[in-house]
């Protein structure tokens, strides 16, 4: 009986998981449709916490504000700090906090695009919570999911978190300046990658140094047809 009640229960959880899944693809969907209509590059940005994903992103922005006119969602559990970090390079921030969330829904992107009302032809980078794993599910209307994934991590992340991988367009190795101080395999990593997502694009960079900053940024305008 306590079987068979368990089975109930879990049956329950996976139909709600997936009214949840449907509900935000539906409304991915029309963000998906707002960003298109607006000529948007929308970029949804994921990694495990500590990875260097706001240094990256704060770094892309100075780099690049003269060229391309950016806004930022930014998602965080509790604190403001990263806002305010993106704040401080002049580009238009709204901060969503996700309390006990581990990841950004498309409602809630819907709201701070809303907020924010970025300009046609221009980027929108959505960073999601720390986490390798919810974000991966949820769809928030984005051209693409950047993994962000640094040095001082191990190699075999995009093994152990296949479902993200294989979701992204685009692989970020951070903080290769620190790689003569670490032990961490830069083939082996990407090996994993192309073995879960073939068709992966991979950048190798460090927002302190510069090192590879410009091939992430051609890929950027690239993607931006005026």
């Amino acid at each position: 009986e306590t079987a068979e009640v368990h089975a109930k229960m879990h049956g329950t959880t996976i139909s709600l998981e997936q009214n949840i899944l449907q509900k935000n693809d539906l409304l991915a969907a029309q963000n998906r449709g707002w960003f298109k209509g607006r000529n948007i590059l929308a970029l949804n940005l994921v990694s495990s916490p500590g990875s260097g994903k706001t240094t990256l992103l704060a770094r892309t922005i100075n780099d690049l504000k003269s060229e391309l006119n950016f806004s930022v969602i930014e998602g965080d559990q509790e604190t403001i700090n990263d806002a305010e970090k993106i704040r401080q390079t002049g580009c238009k921030v709204v901060q969503i906090n996700t309390g006990k969330g581990c990841h950004l829904e498309a409602a809630m992107v819907e709201k701070g695009y809303t907020e924010l009302n970025p300009p046609l032809n221009s980027v929108l980078m959505i960073e999601n919570v720390g986490n390798l794993v919810c974000p991966a599910l949820f769809d928030l209307g984005e051209n693409s999911k950047v993994a962000i994934l640094s040095v001082t991590e191990g190699e075999d992340k995009p093994i152990k978190y296949p479902y993200m991988f294989r979701e992204s367009q685009v692989m970020i190795l951070t903080k290769i300046d620190l790689l003569p101080y670490v032990q961490f395999d830069v083939n082996r990593c990407i090996e994993y990658a192309k073995q879960v997502n073939p068709n992966i694009k991979i950048f190798q960079v460090s927002a302190t140094s510069g090192e590879g900053l410009n091939d992430w940024y051609e890929w950027l305008k690239n993607q931006i047809i005026s």
